[in-house]
């Protein structure tokens, strides 16, 4: 039930979104009233001829009280952001947690590897699909597959790749919801080129023997990735997505400033 507490602990964190929301739009709705008074006046000149050095000054100076409303805007978002979510929060990583996490700023994914027995194991985890309570019942299509009636709860993206020597390797596509992990497709690669790859990707894998899925759920497990692995990820990379947040609203402010 790790993966409900958190999903507790993000809602509780979007509360106070409506006022930083509502504050947004009150500095914008004023740059932009700023903006119009701006270009709204007319000259007091008799002469009906504007000379061009007056009308670029008239638009520099526009300009320049446009961006400095956009940029305080800016700044009380980041502000806001920062005061909502914990920046310089350090997720704790689980006991026993086997991958090394390589995270790169600006980037929407994070990658884990780790060696297993002579495999190179590499997982490829997206940001989280965030569901609240506001969406949409799914539409009952008469689909008798339950294996194919995807949960609408919270879930987050994973591809797994398990490669040997040879370099051939098993790709798993995941999703990872609350403390369960789903295995949509697994094909197998013989290299990065894709004129090298197999023709024949294998079948659907819901349409797999039930002994076989439920083996291949244990050959990941063994290899680390479990609902414990998934609901860790989940909370690291909500955090990330808000520093992510942070850092895209700063390099807007410096090309405005620039």
């Amino acid at each position: 039930m790790a993966f409900t507490a958190i999903l507790r602990k993000s809602a509780s964190s979007l509360a106070p979104l409506a006022s930083r929301l509502a504050r947004v739009n009150r500095n914008h709705n004023s740059a932009i009233f700023t903006a119009s008074n701006h270009l709204s006046r007319k000259p007091t000149t008799s002469s009906s001829f504007v000379p061009n050095f007056r009308f670029s000054s008239a638009t520099e100076a526009t300009k320049s009280s446009s961006d400095e409303s956009l940029i305080r805007v800016i700044d009380s978002e980041i502000e806001c952001a920062v005061e909502t979510d914990d920046q310089n929060r350090v997720e704790e990583t689980p006991s026993g947690f086997p991958f090394k996490v390589e995270d790169i700023p600006g980037q929407q994914t994070i990658i884990l590897t780790r060696e297993y027995q002579g495999e190179l194991i590499k997982v490829e985890v997206g940001m989280p699909d965030l569901v609240t309570g506001d969406q949409p019942e799914a539409v009952d299509d008469d689909n008798d597959d339950d294996e194919l009636e995807k949960p609408n709860q919270t879930s987050i993206p994973l591809v797994v790749t398990v490669a040997k020597n040879s370099g051939t390797t098993l790709e798993f596509s995941c999703t990872g919801y609350p403390d369960a992990i789903s295995i949509d497709n697994l094909a197998i690669r013989k290299s990065e080129n894709p004129e090298d790859q197999m023709p024949y990707e294998g079948p659907e894998f819901h349409d797999l023997d039930e002994n076989l899925k439920k083996a291949f759920h244990r050959y990941l497990e063994i290899r680390g990735i479990k609902p414990a692995t998934t609901n860790f990820l989940f909370e690291y990379m909500l955090n990330k997505d808000s520093r992510e947040y942070v850092l895209w609203l700063k390099n807007v402010k410096n090309f405005i400033k620039a």
